[in-house]
């Protein structure tokens, strides 16, 4: 463990270093905002619509108490998928989906010698192959999560307006009641640290694979595990640090 997390800050600082030439790294990183990012834009609007559609139905489910206003239902869902479900699973979620792409993509040009090919050429193949996939995560993720936590606010609302469970004036006006702009900022700083996890993780398991294709397959797995293990430490470490 501590071998491999001393490769992986070595890496790291191969990575960090200066692109060599700004006009690649730029074609790079409109390349992987596209790739890593918009591409996922539908498997991140579905799950959001019908986890915030979920939170609503169970929350509307467990308030049997009549003292209990039923605005507490947007109120509910607004804390539910702004805190946790849009920054914490749907990061898991690309972690899933980026992360196998990223590790699978590297490895393989690895163990086809390209990556060699590339340090033979004078390149810094660290930085060329991962600090764009980084950077435009960092940079996307957000605007994902942003995105994710309107649709799952329009999954709780499309239930008010199908079902008879709450008005959709109840649960709007929960949706706007004690609302603390400091939420928003605390989701999106764990999904930029997020993003980072699930990049950098990746492309370092990438990155060192030695073999073949089982091997790529395996590197793949390994960076699911770690950027999921990662993301739900650091979650903890951050809602401890930026909310107690």
């Amino acid at each position: 463990m501590l071998s491999r997390f001393g490769k992986y800050i070595l890496l790291m600082i191969q990575v960090i270093r200066k692109p060599e030439k700004g006009s690649v790294y730029r074609k790079q990183l409109i390349m992987e905002i596209q790739s890593l990012g918009i591409e996922s834009l539908g498997i991140v609007a579905i799950i959001s619509l019908f986890m915030g559609a979920v939170v609503a139905i169970q929350t509307s489910y467990n308030i049997d108490n009549p003292l209990i206003p039923v605005s507490t239902i947007g109120f509910t869902v607004r804390q539910s998928v702004i805190l946790e479900f849009a920054p914490t699973i749907i990061s898991l979620i690309l972690a899933g989906k980026v992360g196998s792409r990223i590790a699978s993509e590297i490895g393989t040009m690895r163990v086809t010698e390209q990556i060699d090919a590339l340090e033979i050429m004078g390149v810094n193949p660290a930085n060329y192959l991962i600090f764009p996939k980084v950077t435009a995560a960092m940079i996307i993720n957000p605007v994902l999560i942003i995105l994710s936590m309107y649709f799952g606010m329009i999954g709780g609302w499309l239930v008010a307006v199908f079902t008879d469970l709450y008005t959709v004036n109840d649960y709007v006006y929960g949706i706007r009641a004690w609302f603390d702009g400091y939420i928003i900022f605390y989701a999106l700083i764990k999904t930029v640290i997020f993003a980072y996890l699930i990049t950098s993780i990746s492309g370092f398991e990438g990155f060192i694979v030695k073999g073949g294709a089982v091997e790529v397959g395996a590197a793949s797995t390994r960076a699911v595990v770690w950027s999921s293990i990662m993301i739900i430490l650091f979650n903890l470490i951050l809602t401890q640090l930026l909310l107690s």
